[in-house]
């Protein structure tokens, strides 16, 4: 693992949820710039003191000597945003495979960069899009391909948070530093931290690609150079239309990501905050609630093989991020349809594409923007 040193929220999540899939161990690390903090995660995680490393060259260099047998296999990148890109490639040229936080890299031309590469290496790449992990989200997709739903009309998105209400990097608050500086983070701030996850979602239930969008980017903290709210309507390839909201600036809300599809036969509701259940309104008919549990056999496979207990006992974002690792291990030891689930640089390279036509279509006076294309992408 690169990043993720004491203190650092999704660092822990991680190295939880990895623990959690089974089959990974944590062997190596360079967790923080700060030799204190490194050493003190390294310690933690019960890592060998000459496997944490100072910096990620150190430790691709250093395991890249070790013995087959000894040296990682997989990588784990949970840093700011600025480094992703560029550990990538370097441990993708080593032949390691790479599980990297999101955003795959800070431009499109970036992230056009690492598919190309990809496409020149032994190696798998995954994109930590975890909110893709969860089951009742597979179960969603799968009713919406099956055409429970009818003919896909309208979806509505939204993420609404609030932990960015007051200023938090003024009052030295390193997670908000560092995502309100064009430098680290990149181009966006709420629409390229959370909106992404949005419009993923979105893109992963419909089984629709968003072509076209008009969007309104706001900065409500004084000071704040990144904006913390965007709003947008969006257009897809298959004649659906849509509204997409993302805020860090709703006061009270917490991680209320949500999404609602309806086609000509009914719709479907997913809460991230109630993630066990989805909701079904069937037209002309009444409304019923689909629960997790692996005592279920009426819930597609899809959702089946994401669900370890049976119904009645939550399971959540841990579990969530524990399928993706799992998924990856699978891909790794050669399982297609794991690799196949996977999200990977498609995934990288979408996100991107509708950062920039956000900012764009925000800048513009025009009514609509269409989102630049990413076909041939390798995973």
């Amino acid at each position: 693992m690169i990043g993720g040193g004491a203190g650092a929220f999704i660092g822990q999540v991680h190295r939880q949820a990895a623990a959690l899939a089974g089959g990974i161990d944590l062997v190596a690390g360079a967790f923080s710039r700060d030799p204190a903090s490194n050493e003190e995660t390294g310690s933690a995680c019960g890592l060998a003191p000459q496997r944490v490393y100072p910096g990620w060259q150190a430790l691709l260099e250093s395991e890249s000597q070790l013995d087959a047998q000894q040296r990682i296999n997989l990588l784990a990148i949970v840093t700011p945003n600025h480094l992703h890109a560029p550990i990538t490639a370097a441990a993708l040229r080593a032949g390691i495979h790479v599980f990297c936080e999101k955003p795959a890299a800070l431009s499109s031309t970036e992230t056009r960069d690492l598919a190309q590469l990809l496409g020149t290496v032994d190696a798998r790449y995954g994109l930590a899009h975890t909110y893709q992990g969860y089951p009742m989200v597979w179960q969603a997709r799968h009713m919406v391909a099956a055409g429970e739903i009818g003919r896909v009309r309208k979806l509505y998105v939204e993420y609404p948070q609030g932990w960015l209400s007051d200023d938090l990097a003024g009052q030295g608050n390193k997670q908000a530093t560092w995502r309100g500086d064009p430098q680290l983070a990149g181009q966006g701030g709420c629409i390229g931290d959370i909106g992404t996850h949005a419009f993923s979602l979105a893109e992963f239930v419909s089984g629709q690609r968003i072509e076209r969008l008009c969007a309104h980017l706001g900065t409500h903290v004084a000071g704040r150079v990144l904006d913390d709210d965007c709003s947008m309507l969006f257009l897809t390839d298959q004649g659906a239309s849509g509204v997409l909201l993302a805020s860090q600036v709703c006061a009270g809300e917490e991680n209320a990501l949500t999404i609602r599809i309806y086609g000509d036969k009914g719709g479907l509701e997913w809460r991230q905050e109630e993630p066990n259940s989805l909701i079904h309104r069937p037209l002309d008919q009444p409304m019923r609630v689909l629960r997790a549990g692996a005592n279920h056999s009426w819930l597609c496979d899809e959702a089946l093989q994401r669900i370890r207990l049976p119904a009645g006992h939550p399971e959540g974002y841990l579990e969530a991020m524990a399928n993706l690792y799992s998924d990856f291990a699978q891909a790794i030891t050669g399982s297609p349809s794991a690799a196949a689930a996977l999200p990977g640089i498609e995934t990288g390279m979408r996100g991107m594409a509708f950062i920039e036509a956000a900012l764009a279509s925000h800048a513009s006076e025009a009514k609509w923007t269409a989102l630049a294309s990413s076909e041939g992408a390798q995973r």
